[in-house]
């Protein structure tokens, strides 16, 4: 990953934060004409003030991103067998999934959407991991449900542990899973690896 790479992944980043943010924004406005952003219900939706915001969610993003990667060099190293990293993840994975249910239960929003998310979170996550797959190898499977699930619930901490309700955790989560998902996709294609070979997130030698 030289320099060029890199600031070509991070502005584009921001760029799909922005633009997810605003379409987050606009649909939860439709569907709730008392949902605003930051009070600023009476002049309606402010989409300069959430592309803003969506911003940096992006580069938020990339560090929680570009973390998992630093991790993933590591933690290969450290346990030697892949098959043992991998299956601390696929664990770590399901065992954050139902910690997600778990607080938003505790929290009391409502009646189905401590459910409801982590579900989705899954399913999509799957959805990603599958594309992941096709385009590169198997081993990539483990690895990007990982980043989509537990690196996605890690950086939408604040949103969901913190005084919030059910809009303000869907403005931050979907911007943040779009994100993670669009650097994940693009990994491998600015690595230039072939799709007979390791994955991007998968494989040692990533950085």
């Amino acid at each position: 990953m030289n320099l060029k790479k890199w600031f070509f992944l991070f502005w584009s980043s921001m760029a799909v934060g922005a633009i997810v943010c605003v379409v987050t924004g606009a649909v939860m406005q439709w569907a709730d004409p008392e949902f605003g952003f930051l009070g600023f219900k009476a002049v309606g939706f402010n989409a300069l003030m959430m592309a803003m915001v969506g911003l940096m969610i992006g580069a938020f993003s990339q560090m929680g991103f570009f973390a998992y990667m630093t991790l993933n060099y590591i933690a290969l190293s450290v346990f030697g067998k892949k098959y043992l990293w991998n299956a601390l993840q696929g664990y770590t994975t399901v065992f954050a999934a139902v910690g997600l249910g778990y607080i938003l239960y505790e929290k009391a929003l409502n009646n189905w959407f401590f459910w409801v998310l982590p579900l989705c979170l899954l399913i999509v996550s799957g959805l990603v991991a599958r594309f992941k797959v096709q385009q590169t190898n198997k081993t990539a499977l483990v690895p990007t449900m990982f980043l989509m699930v537990v690196v996605t619930f890690i950086e939408a901490w604040p949103a969901i542990k913190g005084d919030t309700n059910v809009s303000a955790i869907i403005f931050m989560i979907v911007p943040l899973f779009a994100c993670n998902a669009y650097q994940i996709m693009m990994m491998h294609r600015l690595l230039k690896k072939e799709t007979t070979g390791s994955s991007a997130i998968a494989a040692k030698p990533v950085v």
